[in-house]
């Protein structure tokens, strides 16, 4: 599975589940425009492929916790523990922050 991930509407990069873990890597043309910031503190504009056996913190941050989660994952009828999946259907709009996930489907 695999997302795209925008700040302020402007496409970041791509975040994506596989078999072996979650992987993260900026756009080339975002990372070649040096007036846009890097997502988050852990996540620095690098040329390189970010790997985390685990849902990044950072993404981990955008999820809802406690009862909204429990009735997100009902009505969308996903595992509550699914974190990648309930990050790309409720990413999409209204998060905290700039930061907003689109599934690439």
């Amino acid at each position: 599975m695999k997302a795209n991930v925008y700040y302020k509407n402007i496409l970041a990069g791509i975040i994506e589940k596989t078999s072996e873990g979650y992987f993260f890597k900026y756009d080339q043309q975002y990372l070649s425009d040096p007036s846009l910031k890097s997502i988050s503190l852990t996540l620095p504009k690098k040329q390189k492929k970010f790997q985390s056996s685990n849902l990044f913190p950072f993404f981990h941050g955008l999820l809802t916790e406690g009862f909204i989660s429990k009735t997100q994952s009902r009505k969308l009828k996903i595992d509550e523990s699914d974190y990648f999946k309930r990050l790309i259907s409720t990413a999409d709009i209204d998060t905290i922050g700039c930061v907003t996930i689109k599934e690439i489907k």
